[in-house]
């Protein structure tokens, strides 16, 4: 093998490691990104609940108010 070949096949090995640890650096972050979709959508899940149980609590509010008569007539 010639000088010229070695030094080819050595860079093309420093190119096949440098693409192995590239493809484990985007494994990695596709896996962090699902972590972070996962908390996003429990926080969505979570104001939802939230926003519906402020709801109720506002219809309840308004009843009361009635029943009271503390709402002026529009």
């Amino acid at each position: 093998m010639s000088d010229n070949d070695s030094i080819m096949l050595e860079i093309l090995r420093r190119i096949q490691a440098d693409i192995a640890d590239t493809k484990q650096d985007i494994r990695d972050l596709k896996f962090r990104v699902g972590q972070v979709e996962g908390y996003v959508a429990s926080g969505v899940a979570a104001q939802q609940h939230t926003n519906e149980r402020l709801d109720r609590i506002d219809g309840r509010v308004e009843r009361i108010e009635r029943r009271l008569d503390l709402v002026e007539a529009h």
